[in-house]
């Protein structure tokens, strides 16, 4: 910081002027600690938000692989540990080697849920969830041996790229509460009915209405409060499953290895690494979306110790029962939303999971909130993400024709999955897993392209890398 310049001469008792003495106090957003009263119902709203996704991966794992009610739930318990450890780790950090510090949650993929089923397909049952972990615990030693490149590779990610991708990680999951809005789960029978899309359709207008005519910190927490109002609507008309609190073990505190040791088998590491390659490009791209809205851009360095962070969860994580992990985007859309961006507030929610980890029915009490609420509250939040995207390429030059065929093309290849599911089917299985996600296939045609645009042949860069704060 630089000295004020030298006035008069003052007197031994001068005191500093009061604006440099705010100056010296003042703190960054991302490391504001909240009011009790304002971080209990932030956290909540992240709660709320990550939740689904969290024992998604679990749940549909654990019922491929043929698990009771009771493996299950410890599979979910295991989740939910695992994913509050990783989000403490990233928000808190240790010292300068492990976490991003900043409002960053970490928790078991989806995308990597295929993968792991094509895993289970080929292998006996009692034998499936052994081979799986096996192939985890390589590719988080497989991301811990790649992360650092991912950081020192940020001069090829500047804002035309990261708008690129932020776009489309808002775009490519609308599905996904669109899915939650008709119920969840497409073999039920009520999946898609009018009665689940009226419930998602209230929840959204409450959101609404709380955002048009909310003040202050209830206008910050209009996501929460719409999933309770949502939640207590769904009541009367028993949308509200109580089975999961009833059949929830009070403590479960998970055995190592309760599922097996684990076994390595070469093909099923292969895929996993494939997909962890993936998951370090979304989870690099969360990370630089959370720099931009927070307004403390993401360096090399940040990213390095978000991705270490991934790759301990992701390497320790099948220890307890625990899948890849990687960021949740959601959360990074409640960031955007509410614009409540400490970090300490992300940490206390990662705390939350630890206790409903430890005690399922706790958890069960959180799952009470019916699908199409969530899918309601969902198209606020990932609707959110591809417009901080919006803004991070309104910054990229788009004035220059070379910059817009970049935007046009990258966005087509990332929209390609979504609009057409089947085009990739007839490529190789590696090239399937890459380009099948919309995010990994933007992200790898935007890279290529500002490379060829703007770094093979010229000197300087008309695209300017991202700068750290």
């Amino acid at each position: 910081m630089a000295l004020p310049a030298q006035g008069p001469a003052e007197g031994p008792c001068s005191t500093p002027p009061v604006h440099t003495e705010d100056a010296v106090t003042s703190v960054h957003p991302v490391d504001e600690r909240l009011h009790t009263s304002r971080l209990v119902p932030a956290a909540l709203q992240h709660i709320a938000a990550m939740y689904a996704g969290v024992v998604t991966p679990p749940l549909i794992i654990g019922q491929a692989c043929g698990l009771d009610i009771a493996a299950r739930t410890r599979l979910i318990a295991a989740g939910l540990l695992i994913a509050g450890l990783a989000t403490i780790l990233q928000t808190i950090g240790v010292k300068q080697l492990v976490g991003n510090r900043l409002p960053f949650v970490n928790a078991a993929s989806s995308a990597g849920i295929a993968p792991i089923l094509a895993i289970a397909e080929t292998n006996a049952k009692g034998h499936q969830l052994p081979a799986i972990y096996g192939a985890v615990m390589v590719a988080g030693v497989f991301c811990l041996a790649v992360g650092p490149f991912f950081g020192r590779l940020l001069k090829y990610f500047p804002p035309l790229v990261t708008g690129v991708v932020i776009t489309l990680i808002g775009v490519t999951l609308m599905p996904v509460p669109v899915g939650w809005a008709q119920g969840g789960d497409r073999t039920a029978a009520g999946f898609g009915s009018m009665r689940n899309l009226a419930l998602a359709a209230f929840t959204l207008v409450v959101i609404l209405l709380i955002q048009r005519f909310g003040k202050g910190f209830v206008k910050q927490v209009a996501l929460l409060f719409g999933l309770l109002v949502g939640t207590l609507a769904a009541l009367p008309f028993g949308m509200a499953d109580f089975r999961g609190i009833a059949s929830a073990p009070i403590a479960a505190l998970p055995t190592p290895f309760a599922f097996g040791a684990p076994v390595f088998q070469p093909a099923a590491i292969l895929s996993l690494c494939i997909v962890m390659l993936v998951l370090m490009t979304e989870s690099s791209a969360g990370m630089l979306a959370l720099g931009e809205i927070c307004d403390r851009r993401a360096d090399a360095r940040t990213i390095t110790r978000g991705l270490r962070t991934d790759g301990i969860a992701t390497l320790l994580g099948p220890v307890f029962g625990g899948f890849p992990t990687s960021a949740f985007a959601q959360n990074v859309g409640v960031v955007s939303l509410t614009r409540v961006r400490s970090r300490y507030v992300v940490a206390v929610a990662g705390s939350a999971l630890l206790v409903l980890g430890a005690f399922p029915v706790l958890g069960a009490i959180v799952s009470l909130v019916p699908m199409p609420v969530l899918g309601g509250a969902g198209i606020v939040l990932f609707g959110s993400i591809a417009v901080s995207g919006i803004r991070t390429l309104s910054e990229a030059g788009l004035d220059d024709s070379s910059n817009i065929i970049l935007v046009a093309v990258a966005l087509g290849a990332g929209i390609i999955p979504l609009a057409a599911p089947t085009f990739y089917t007839r490529f190789p299985a590696w090239a399937q897993t890459v380009l099948g996600s919309g995010i990994s296939a933007g992200a790898v045609v935007a890279v290529l392209l500002n490379l060829f645009f703007h770094h093979l042949g010229t000197r300087s860069s008309t695209a300017p890398a991202l700068k750290s704060s």
